[in-house]
């Protein structure tokens, strides 16, 4: 009998086996008529891909998510037909080999405080076909400005590999979202991107780096205005008075200010799956120490990985409420995390290896902070890993001080190398597996 059993057993398995292999292979034929009749349409008619209805909460997907891989590492111990590895953004799309068919699928696996970023989600597909960017005020079809600009909700895919150079900065209109999955998409070289006063915006999947400033000059900001900018400073990512922003599997390096600056009050912010290498002052959050009106910000900060060639502000926090989680610190040459103006800093579940240099040890770094004024601030490490040396100096209250600075679950940070493995722009090509 058991004999017969376990030949049962065999056949039933083979038979799973095959329909797992079939069903995709017509999945695959399906998308790639789907998308290769997008790519040839002409901007009047492109993106007319029939919407498919999201769920009403991003937050319990993400949640949901969140508890399926509570057990990642036993579930890679299996390892079979599974393509997780515990990061409950990429775990949520990424295992679906049909990804390109639902891009849109993707904001529904936002988490963290920018977790209500929808982007385009409820609009069509606009294809930028064209890198140049010759006139920032009338700018031509096809471009990227030109589709970043526009009045409606728009998901922005990219039809080939590209450089874009911008000469002025690309200034984006709310419910955007840049996705560069399928495409090796640099913006590089000239100005880089600014979120001003807009909301839901998702930027995914790309090159950012050598942002040079530039300003001085007429730029369009929708189809209806255009004015005078003054210089910017060559920000990878510029976010000023913004809210609901996503900025998540980007690589980013080398811009003449910040990498990624978020101040004047903006907020509902999350940071994730990013990449940052050679750069000075990485990532500024918060105006100044005088704009009490940053006491707004919400920003999560989580599975990034913090590379080479990297010296400072990762972050560099004023006012807000700052949740840094699970991301992967190898390297820095003065200090990791620091802050001013009493900013709340919930640091949980990161890996932090510290540099050789016997005076850069410490993670932390309070700026401006008289009369050890500092101590009264709330800054905490909870189940941080400290290597070669790293240590990490708490200040303030109790737990409780902690619940405006949390966002979600952190996650153990013996994981925090396997969860960030992949930060940084995917190398996706279509009708595969990203």
């Amino acid at each position: 009998m058991a004999v017969y059993l376990s030949i049962a057993s065999v056949l039933s398995f083979l038979i799973l086996v095959l329909f797992v292999n079939v069903v995709p292979a017509r999945g695959r034929t399906e998308e790639s008529s789907q998308i290769k009749n997008l790519w040839n349409s002409t901007m009047k008619d492109k993106s007319k891909i029939e919407h498919e209805h999201a769920v009403d909460d991003p937050e319990a997907v993400a949640a949901m998510v969140d508890m399926t891989i509570q057990n990642s590492t036993e579930r890679r111990k299996l390892g079979f037909f599974s393509c997780g590895r515990g990061n409950p953004i990429d775990d949520c799309w990424r295992c679906r080999g049909n990804w390109m068919r639902n891009r849109r699928r993707l904001a529904d696996c936002a988490i963290g405080f920018g977790h209500n970023a929808i982007g385009g989600r409820n609009g069509r597909y606009y294809v930028v076909s064209d890198p140049s960017d010759h006139d920032p005020v009338n700018p031509r079809p096809g471009t990227l400005r030109h589709a970043v600009i526009q009045d409606h909700p728009l998901w922005i895919v990219f039809k080939r590999d590209m450089v874009i150079t911008l000469k002025q900065e690309l200034i984006m209109n709310s419910f955007k979202t840049i996705d560069g999955r399928g495409a090796n998409v640099h913006i590089a070289h000239g100005a880089c991107i600014t979120i001003q006063f807009v909301t839901n915006i998702i930027i995914h999947g790309l090159h950012i780096h050598d942002c040079k400033p530039t300003g001085n000059a007429m730029v369009r900001s929708s189809p209806s205005h255009y004015g005078w900018r003054t210089m910017a400073d060559g920000d990878g990512i510029s976010i000023f008075g913004g809210s609901h922003v996503w900025i998540d599997h980007n690589s980013l390096s080398s811009c003449s200010d910040g990498l990624i600056d978020a101040i004047m009050g903006s907020t509902a912010i999350t940071i994730s799956n990013n990449y940052f290498t050679h750069h000075n002052e990485v990532m500024l959050l918060g105006h100044s120490d005088s704009y009490a009106r940053d006491r707004i910000m919400q920003v999560t900060i989580a599975y990034n990985h913090f590379g080479e060639g990297l010296i400072q502000r990762m972050p560099r926090c004023r006012h807000g409420y700052f949740h840094v989680v699970n991301n992967d610190y190898t390297s820095w040459e003065m200090y990791a995390i620091g802050g001013s103006a009493n900013p709340t800093i919930n640091s949980q579940g990161n890996r932090f290896h510290a540099p050789s240099n016997p005076f850069a040890k410490e993670v932390t770094k309070r700026v401006n902070s008289r009369n050890r004024g500092w101590r009264q601030w709330n800054w905490r490490s909870e189940g941080d890993l400290m290597i070669n040396g790293a240590y990490f100096v708490p200040s303030g209250g109790t737990a409780a001080n902690y619940a405006r600075a949390s966002s979600l679950a952190a996650k153990s940070s013996s994981i925090v190398a396997i969860i960030t493995s992949e930060a940084g722009a995917f190398p996706c090509r279509n009708s595969f597996h990203c």
